[in-house]
């Protein structure tokens, strides 16, 4: 009995079930000794009253020890589920604070609403400066417009049916220049225009009446004679002064 009642508290104090499957497991034990391993086999057991009383304070003290096993640690679970329903009491408190949150978001939305509505005059602004741009741009696109200046010459061949022309020196402005090529010579003559040896352009080779060639040519010294075989090298050929 004094066993028990000292064993009680420290197993309280410990507060784990093993103490408890201890005196469990001994007082299971101990009736199966009893029972089956000595009753069966000694059909007089107790045979006198002292062994009579050791068996019942043995049993006694088994049966103390299993239930304060049991009370103490019976009241363990008690204060783990208090524990675990005070965790759950704490953890709506931080949904609690994190519900403020949502309040300068929404505050935050209706500041972005009323910073939205100031880009409109930036927009209309920008609409006002993009107008006068594109007035400004075909303007200053009509003036290269301008044409070349164009410049028109005469040129014949010798009446005669010699091989010349009447002059070997022509000259004329850059841009557009236009030759009148008269040929009254009864043999067939052409004029073309070279820069080296880059023929530019011909008139076709005729007899009587007069061909035009037109070209733009640019600052430089040309070369204009008749293409048809011997002529050039008879003389038909002078120079044409581009400034």
């Amino acid at each position: 009995m004094q066993a028990a009642i000292h064993l009680a508290p420290i197993i309280a104090a410990e507060k784990s079930k093993t103490a408890f499957y201890i005196a469990g497991g001994a007082l299971v034990l101990w009736a199966l000794v009893v029972s089956l391993g000595i009753g069966l086999r000694r059909p007089d057991f107790p045979n006198n009253l002292g062994g009579e009383r050791a068996v019942i304070a043995i049993t006694v003290v088994l049966v103390l020890a299993a239930v304060v096993t049991a009370v103490a640690t019976s009241g363990t679970p008690a204060t783990g589920s208090a524990r675990a329903s005070t965790a759950g009491q704490t953890q709506p408190t931080p949904s609690i604070s994190a519900a403020p949150n949502p309040a300068p978001s929404g505050s935050a939305a209706s500041t972005g609403t009323a910073a939205g509505t100031t880009p409109a005059p930036a927009s209309t602004s920008s609409a006002t400066t993009t107008t006068p741009a594109p007035a400004t741009t075909p303007a200053a696109a009509t003036k290269p417009a301008a044409a070349p200046k164009a410049s028109a010459l005469a040129l014949a061949a010798s009446p005669g049916g010699q091989l010349s022309f009447n002059t070997k020196r022509l000259s004329a402005p850059a841009g557009r220049v236009t030759i009148n090529f008269a040929n009254a010579s009864p043999l067939e003559h052409n004029l073309t225009i070279a820069q080296g040896s880059t023929v530019l352009g011909a008139t076709p080779t005729f007899v009587g009446g007069s061909r035009k060639l037109t070209l733009t040519l640019k600052p430089g010294t040309y070369t204009f004679y008749c293409s048809v075989p011997g002529h050039r090298f008879a003389g038909m050929e002078g120079t044409l002064k581009v400034s």
